[in-house]
């Protein structure tokens, strides 16, 4: 598991909103769960370089924005109600962990192997479609 660091492909090209495409961005209560959830994963063979860690200060610096939720520009799209549900949850002091998974049964195992560790939230974020994940 790394640390969280955003780079344009996490980005749309129009507006630079957050949209992680291929990414199931999860959330969970405290740093402790997120960190078990990223142990978890890598017992189970998902490469270090495909689970980040996302502190609330991520949300707030660099997926939020530093102007806070009104910053985020409205879209045709639903990115900004998401964006805004993930400000809630960081507000809280939820953490998160964005895990790659770009095919449908990436997310499907990845999620199984999550069953039960305190998933509060979750997204997949697929090409043009935001899809609820549920745990």
């Amino acid at each position: 598991m790394k640390p969280f660091q955003l780079d344009s492909s996490m980005k749309t090209a129009l507006g630079g909103v957050f949209y992680p495409t291929g990414w199931l961005v999860l959330m969970f209560a405290g740093e402790q769960q997120a960190r078990d959830a990223g142990k978890l994963l890598a017992d189970e063979g998902i490469a270090d370089d495909d689970v980040l860690l996302v502190t609330p200060e991520d949300f707030r610096r660099d997926i939020i924005g530093t102007a806070g939720d009104d910053a985020i520009v409205p879209s045709a799209g639903t990115e900004g109600d998401t964006v805004r549900k993930f400000a809630g949850f960081a507000r809280e002091g939820h953490y998160g962990l964005m895990v790659h998974a770009p095919k449908a049964e990436d997310s499907d195992r990845i999620l199984e192997l999550l069953r039960g560790s305190g998933i509060t939230y979750g997204q997949k974020y697929r090409h043009l479609v935001i899809e609820d994940v549920e745990a």
